[in-house]
């Protein structure tokens, strides 16, 4: 190995080792010992440790081929020494002032999009929600008139019907009277289903008259 070879390895080894002081506590400050479970802990630990390595391997193959000094080792500590001595608090400061801008660019673009996006669609859908709440209540409303207009016209139809039909219903019920009972009976079973008939009708018109107005008055 020449000269420059070792003197670019020993630069390349003290980089190295201030390199990794600054991700191990760019990955400490990230990680949150204390809030993490042990086992995610000792995964992440290990991955951390197997890419530092790598990385360390890899510049060290770069530098001479891959070839292994004791001087390495010192050349890592020297680094790491280094980056704790006159870096740590420097980078520390630089990591929170980075970590702080990046959470400030994302709050901001975040707000940004509210005010830019979600306001104006959840204004547009609640726009849309008020005409057509006010289309359908206008339609229940119409609806209710017309079908009590309706009731009221049935109503005095009904009346007339009553009114025309009196003389007839008078001489029917005259005739009924003075019918014979074996005549009758048959007559009788008839109207007394038709009566039970009708007033299920009757009883369920009113029921369904008395829902739809409740309803319409919610």
């Amino acid at each position: 190995m020449s000269l420059d070879t070792q003197f670019v390895t020993l630069l390349s080894m003290i980089a190295m080792g201030i390199s990794f002081g600054a991700a191990f506590d760019t990955y400490n400050r990230f990680l949150k010992r204390a809030k993490r479970a042990l086992w995610i802990v000792f995964i992440n630990d290990v991955l951390f440790w197997c890419m530092q390595a790598l990385l360390i391997f890899f510049v060290l193959f770069k530098a001479n081929a891959g070839e292994w000094r004791f001087y390495i080792v010192l050349a890592l500590l020297c680094g790491y020494s280094a980056y704790q001595a006159l870096f740590k608090g420097m980078y520390k400061k630089l990591l929170e002032g980075a970590i702080h801008l990046v959470l400030e660019t994302v709050h901001f673009f975040v707000r940004l999009g509210d005010m830019l996006l979600l306001k104006p669609v959840k204004g547009i859908i609640m726009l849309l929600i008020s005409i057509a709440l006010f289309f359908l209540n206008l339609v229940i409303k119409l609806v209710k008139g017309l079908f009590m207009l309706a009731m009221m016209i049935l109503k005095a139809l009904l009346s007339i019907v009553r009114v025309l039909c009196w003389p007839v219903i008078r001489l029917a019920v005259f005739v009924w009277r003075i019918m014979p009972a074996p005549i009758r009976k048959p007559f009788e079973k008839f109207f007394s289903k038709l009566e039970g008939i009708i007033a299920s009708m009757k009883n369920n018109i009113i029921v369904f008259y008395d829902r739809w107005i409740n309803r319409s008055s919610e």
